[in-house]
């Protein structure tokens, strides 16, 4: 994300289209906070906050104080800790139309515990991208049908 910060655009792009440029903006002003044990203040992207504690400690005392929405981007590490903890409320995936064999690094779920997901919302953006949206509940024993 911090290419976002310092406005650097997508590899093989000599500037943003204008969707792009609508997402960076709203990116930029809105809220964010960034839980890192390596980074030093000031951070460079606007409206940023720099959290050093523990970040499910720091989540759990957000939603208890009624920050309003919280999202998480880019930390599949946080996302992990945050499903194991049981303060993810909606599980919202976007299906890109591509699969990544040979240029793919890592598999984004593994070292997550298993989840039940009840659909809350669906939609499709241009024919291709889909977003759907779930209640996540995680399980405190495999799924039926799972490997014993």
């Amino acid at each position: 994300m911090s290419g976002f910060a310092a406005g650097g655009v997508p590899n093989g792009q000599d500037e943003f289209r204008p969707e792009e440029e609508a997402s960076v903006d709203g990116l930029t002003r809105a809220s964010k906070v960034v839980f890192s044990s390596s980074l030093k203040e000031p951070l460079t992207w606007a409206n940023s906050t720099l959290v050093r504690d523990d970040a499910v400690e720091a989540v759990r005392a957000m939603k208890s104080s009624g920050s309003g929405l919280l999202s998480t981007i880019g930390s599949l590490s946080l996302c992990r800790s945050l499903l194991r903890a049981g303060l993810v409320d909606r599980f919202r995936i976007v299906l890109f139309p591509v699969i990544t064999g040979a240029t793919g690094q890592e598999r984004i779920y593994d070292g997550y515990p298993d989840i039940a997901l009840d659909m809350t919302e669906h939609r499709t953006f241009d024919g291709r991208i889909r977003l759907v949206e779930y209640k996540a509940r995680v399980l405190d024993h495999p799924p039926l049908g799972a490997p014993a």
